[in-house]
């Protein structure tokens, strides 16, 4: 058996390489959704903490009402988080890079030629992970379509940028601002961020 697993050259047989690109992406797709799932169930939890009905939670979730009954039992009510500040200038690392993912996902959509589109997309599609690796990259493409773009881009784009950038380039003991809440995950912080940085460039726009 191992010799017909190692054997690349006989014909009809799958290589261990062709099954691993093979499974690659399947094996992607299944991640992003176990990952969706799991912010989905923390974002319902937040929810219940904001005092939210379990019939708004289940149509703005599109789920049903029993599903959500069914996750909110789950939960102790020490366990509810406390209704977060969503102060834009919070300086702990998942916010800042929520609002770098926000800020990014605009120029996209307002450049149709952003270099950080395909960036923007594999985080949003959950095939790239917010590592240190990926947000220096995010913020290499961002920083140059801005400075590509500077004519076509509001200004409140370039300053948002320099803001989350002293953000993440300087310890968040060191920052000023608003105490950065840290009750939630990470995933829920930085989503939240993206929202809110989101909203805040559509209103300065």
């Amino acid at each position: 058996m191992a010799d017909r697993e190692s054997d690349e050259g006989a014909p009809g047989t799958l290589t261990e390489e062709q099954a691993v690109r093979m499974l690659a992406g399947m094996n992607e797709v299944i991640r992003a959704g176990e990952e969706m799932r799991k912010l989905r169930a923390e974002m319902i939890k937040l929810f219940v903490g904001f005092g939210w009905t379990q019939d708004t939670i289940a149509r703005i979730a599109d789920m049903s009402q029993p599903a959500v009954s069914k996750q909110v039992a789950k939960y102790g009510i020490e366990d509810l988080a406390a209704p977060m500040g969503l102060a834009l200038d919070q300086y702990d690392t998942p916010w800042l890079e929520g609002r770098l993912w926000g800020l990014a996902e605009a120029v996209a959509e307002t450049v149709d030629t952003a270099r950080c589109t395909r960036c923007v997309e594999a985080l949003a599609r959950g095939r790239k992970r917010f590592t240190p690796r990926t947000v220096d990259e995010l913020r290499r493409l961002l920083e140059d379509d801005l400075t590509r773009h500077r004519a076509e881009l509001p200004a409140a784009f370039r300053a948002a940028y320099d803001e989350i950038s002293r953000g993440l380039d300087v310890p968040p003991k060191a920052t000023t601002g608003t105490p950065a809440t840290v009750s939630a995950s990470p995933s829920v912080r930085r989503t939240l961020a993206h929202q809110v940085q989101r909203d805040r460039l559509r209103d300065a726009c």
